[in-house]
């Protein structure tokens, strides 16, 4: 899992990031368009974004901004961070339009918190194009995912999204194996791979 760091602060709006496309979704199927992301970092905050040149069907309730439970009943992109020593890892959700939602879990599906406790400090932004596109990102607190997440060298990731809802497609960034869609696997996820300022030769992974 790529991971592009910048010596200084990003701010959304002026974001220059490769984006890496995912071309095929959970059964091997082609997915056109594509969706795309990018996970950045910054002295202060981790970033993801995620991006689609088609409209996204939202889940009723999701408004710009604020924390929204069950966005994966509809379109959404999400990240996964696991921490390997503890077992524990935390999945961020995110809408096209800016809602979001968190919940750490001890084990797959196993969650820390019976009730929803948002991730502190989380910032989200969105801009939406004429013909439908969209184009979200979230901004991490660092030190909240290294003080509860243990955030480093041994973090493994991986993003998936699910689209055109309510028909959905599941895409994973990272191999997970077979059978019905779960992204609930952190023993799949890959580690972290650290590129200063750029990702060379960015390209669809297929």
């Amino acid at each position: 899992m790529h991971l592009v760091r910048f010596d200084q602060p990003l701010v959304w709006g002026e974001l220059d990031v490769s984006l890496l496309g995912i071309v095929r979704d959970w059964d091997g199927s082609p997915v056109s368009p594509p969706a795309a992301y990018s996970l950045a970092v910054d002295p202060q905050r981790l970033w993801f974004i995620a991006t689609r040149s088609q409209p996204a069907e939202l889940h009723p309730k999701a408004r710009p901004g604020r924390f929204q439970a069950e966005l994966w009943k509809h379109d959404v992109a999400e990240l996964f961070l696991h921490d390997p020593a503890r077992g524990h890892y935390v999945e961020f959700n995110l809408a096209p339009n800016g809602a979001w939602w968190s919940c750490e879990f001890s084990s797959p599906r196993v969650r820390v918190h019976p009730e929803d406790q948002p991730w502190p400090g989380v910032e989200t932004f969105a801009e939406l194009a004429p013909d439908g596109g969209w184009v979200a990102a979230m901004a991490i607190p660092l030190e909240s995912l290294k003080d509860q997440l243990h955030l480093g060298p041994d973090t493994t990731a991986n993003v998936a999204f699910i689209i055109n809802s309510p028909d959905q497609q599941f895409l994973t960034a990272a191999p997970l194996g077979g059978g019905e869609p779960d992204f609930h696997r952190p023993a799949a996820f890959t580690p972290l791979r650290v590129h200063e300022g750029s990702l060379p030769g960015a390209e669809p992974n297929s």
